[in-house]
């Protein structure tokens, strides 16, 4: 357990899905004897020693910024390749299995800051939107406890960011669209990240728009086979 007691507070918003993960990292902080508080709006952000950006997507201003010693954001791609908008959405489109995951400290400059910790998240292909964000969340979870225990000695092992940056667009339900003259094979990572409830996969013939909802399920002995 760590020796060093730390006022901490974590940032998400309010709709995101990270949401229903971050109690259990508060958990985890708390029982090591840290003082966390959860808000959705970066003004509730209190002053303090570190707070964790999770899924935010709010600008925050430097006074915000300042109310505390780190300010800390997850990022899975291999920074400075891939900074912007659903990196991890955007690498399994094109069909990447091992995707970097960075934490780093948060800048004036998006996804710009100095990189404290470096992991990788590995998939198999076959996992969906739930599963994607679950590998996602331990993951980050992973990291924000490392990160932690071994504050203040991993703020010396940080280095800045070096080569060209690429940046990835924001996502949107349009982004889901599939080609009805192409095979579900051929378009089966695109049903692996979409989401059915916010912004499902879905397809256009003759003006009129049909969305295809996909889950997986169990065939008694027989393993997995994704309904769609």
């Amino acid at each position: 357990m760590p020796d060093l007691s730390l006022h901490i507070t974590i940032l998400s918003d309010s709709d995101s899905w990270i949401g229903e993960y971050i109690p259990e990292l508060a958990n985890k902080l708390v029982k090591d004897n840290h003082s966390v508080s959860i808000v959705h709006n970066s003004n509730e952000i209190l002053p303090g020693d570190i707070a964790f950006f999770l899924s935010c997507g709010q600008i925050v201003s430097r006074e915000v910024l300042s109310r505390n010693r780190h300010n800390l954001v997850i990022h899975e791609s291999d920074l400075p390749s891939g900074k912007g908008w659903a990196p991890l959405t955007w690498q399994i489109l094109e069909g990447k299995s091992e995707i970097p995951v960075c934490l780093l400290e948060a800048s004036e400059y998006v996804d710009s800051g100095k990189i404290y910790i470096k992991d990788v998240m590995k998939f198999n292909g076959t996992e969906l939107a739930g599963e994607l964000r679950r590998i996602q969340a331990e993951t980050t979870i992973r990291m924000c406890i490392r990160f932690i225990n071994e504050y203040p000695g991993i703020v010396e092992k940080g280095v800045e960011q070096y080569g060209e940056s690429t940046f990835y667009k924001k996502r949107s339900k349009k982004d889901s669209k599939l080609n009805p003259d192409k095979t579900i094979k051929e378009q089966f990572n695109l049903f692996r990240v979409a989401d059915n409830e916010r912004y499902p996969a879905f397809f256009e013939i003759e003006g009129e728009i049909y969305l295809l909802k996909i889950e997986k399920m169990t065939l008694g002995g027989r393993g997995h086979e994704h309904k769609i």
